[in-house]
């Protein structure tokens, strides 16, 4: 929806949806609402605007400008002027940005866990998960990206004559599209790492959510980040993607495989390098040996926070023949349990899917399957009572082939539940997929797990935890095999993919090439026999 004139609803302003939150907190209102969207990059004019819908009431949260690939450019022009000073900067000055940055987030966290909910729809306690993941991996950045691109010593071609040494170079501007289920974290924790590197960022969060990504702009800028350092264009990502990808240095994408694919297209025309994080269509498996109790649970956890609109949920779930009936009923006892509700509190487990389109998509493969034989455990149910894109968390079995949603990701609350007899049966059933994100083992036996999860298809395996335990582990890579994605999050790789390498050799005393007055034919001799000793050397590549 755009700028026009839309009568009453138009009249449904922030300030009136967010009153239970400026009970709560004091702070939510429409000054706040001005003073973000002050951090959008405009490169000046009028222009139009594009409203913000509340999904737990179909009203207006809001709206923004209507970014134009002018503004783009403008938002990276102001980058990179930004960027020549912030490189010179230090890391321990980055560092203590990044580390006020963190205590901000959680001092003020009440202020963008209601931005959160009111415009994703998520329950408080899924929102909390990515305000703990800003301030984990500001941290993590903040301390180690140091060692993670200091200077190292490498072998030389010639020992003791070649002196061989690595270093990294920030890209300059990188860019960032970013999808609406997580619009807080997506913003900021792939741009932390860039940042530490010495890079500017320019991110283009999604028409749906973009008062998150504004709220941790303008915190970064409190904290003491230069301004034009961290851009932010709002708009339609049709219009804005491409542009973005033409004036960047380095695209950080999140996002469905689909559209993927064609950035990454847009991005090679350009030779620019990329990393992206795509669809899943991820799986658990519970062995017979798993403790019923804690796999049920975990299995509500993997399935259904963010209402499953999480690129890293559980939507195949597979459980040995023996534990089948009585993990059944079990999940299915605690997934009707489950509160769900549009509250500003942490009262509800379960909030609403983001929009109308998302709550067509999980009915329209939750008939399918069910008119092709799928039989409903629970759920299965919009609820219109609570909220207009409410759905309950649903479990079916008997799912087959031919059904949409058995290779198709659905991304809401929707899982399948099905029958393995072996463990090659379950982990043939798991890797049959052309995604490859995170999957989930669940044994009483952790060795058993570990050597199971080195079997499965997929970025990465948590044993007897849903996905909290491979995604919080930050000083590992996280991202995706086969159609999940290319390159990684987190850990070492997560920053010095915004770096240039460069490699800086010395060579001393004799050249790497035959000496003057040497014949080459006698250089290759002497150089064979080298070869052949060095081979032999211990401590040596």
């Amino acid at each position: 929806m755009c700028k026009a004139d839309r009568g009453a609803k138009r009249k449904a302003t922030y300030m009136q949806v967010g009153s239970a939150a400026r009970r709560a907190s004091g702070k939510m209102d429409e000054t706040l609402l001005e003073r973000l969207k002050g951090r959008v990059t405009l490169a000046g004019g009028g222009h139009d605007e594009i409203e913000v819908e509340a999904p737990f009431t179909g009203e207006i949260l809001g709206s923004v400008p209507w970014g134009t690939a002018d503004d783009v450019r403008e938002a990276v022009r102001r980058a990179r002027a930004a960027q020549r000073l912030w490189a010179q900067t230090s890391f321990e000055e980055r560092a203590r940005i990044f580390m006020r940055f963190h205590d901000l987030v959680l001092e003020r966290q009440d202020e963008v866990l209601d931005t959160l909910q009111l415009e994703s729809g998520k329950a408080r306690g899924h929102a909390f998960e990515e305000v703990l993941d800003v301030a984990i991996v500001a941290r993590y950045y903040a301390r180690t990206a140091k060692g993670h691109l200091r200077p190292r010593r490498r072998q030389g071609a010639f020992p003791l004559l070649t002196s061989t040494r690595e270093y990294h170079h920030p890209k300059g501007v990188a860019g960032f599209i970013v999808p609406w289920n997580y619009p807080l974290t997506l913003a900021v924790t792939d741009a932390i790492p860039a940042l530490m590197a010495g890079n500017a960022a320019v991110v283009k969060p999604d028409a749906q959510t973009p008062f998150s990504a504004l709220w941790a702009a303008a915190i970064l800028e409190e904290a003491g980040l230069p301004r034009d350092l961290f851009g932010i264009v709002t708009g339609r990502g049709a219009e804005l993607g491409a542009p973005l990808i033409e004036t960047v240095d380095f695209l950080m994408f999140t996002g469905s495989t689909a559209t993927g694919r064609t950035v990454a297209a847009q991005a090679a025309k350009r030779l620019i390098d990329y990393s992206m994080e795509l669809g899943g269509k991820n799986a658990m498996l519970v062995l017979e040996d798993a403790d019923l109790e804690k796999a049920a649970e975990g299995a509500v956890r993997a399935c259904f926070s963010n209402v499953g609109q999480l690129c890293i949920s559980i939507e195949r779930l597979f459980v040995h023949d023996s534990l089948f009936d009585r993990f059944a009923e079990r999940f299915a006892e605690k997934t009707r349990a489950l509160r769900l509700g549009g509250t500003l509190d942490y009262s509800a487990q379960m909030g609403s899917l983001v929009s109308r389109k998302q709550l067509d998509t999980v009915e329209r493969h939750v008939q399918d399957a069910v008119e092709k034989g799928a039989a409903v455990l629970t759920g299965g149910r919009p609820r219109p009572d609570l909220g207009p894109y409410f759905y309950e968390p649903t479990i079916l079995t008997g799912t087959t082939a031919e059904m949409t949603l058995f290779a198709e990701e659905t991304f809401g609350p929707v899982v399948s539940l099905q029958r393995f007899s072996s463990v090659d049966e379950a982990v043939e059933k798991a890797n049959d997929s052309p995604y490859g994100l995170n999957f989930s083992v669940w044994t009483g036996d952790e060795a058993r797990g570990k050597k199971l999860a080195t079997r499965l298809e997929a970025g990465t395996v948590n044993v007897n935890e849903a996905y909290a335990a491979a995604w919080g582990s930050t000083d590992a890579p996280m991202g995706g095999f086969k159609d999940s994605g290319v390159g990684r999050r987190h850990g070492a790789h997560g920053i010095q993919k915004y770096t240039e390498s460069q490699t800086v050799a010395v060579q001393r005393l004799l050249p790497a090439a035959p000496p003057p007055g040497m014949g080459a034919e006698r250089y290759a001799r002497i150089a064979t026999a080298a070869l052949k000793v060095l081979s032999r050397l211990p401590g040596l590549k």
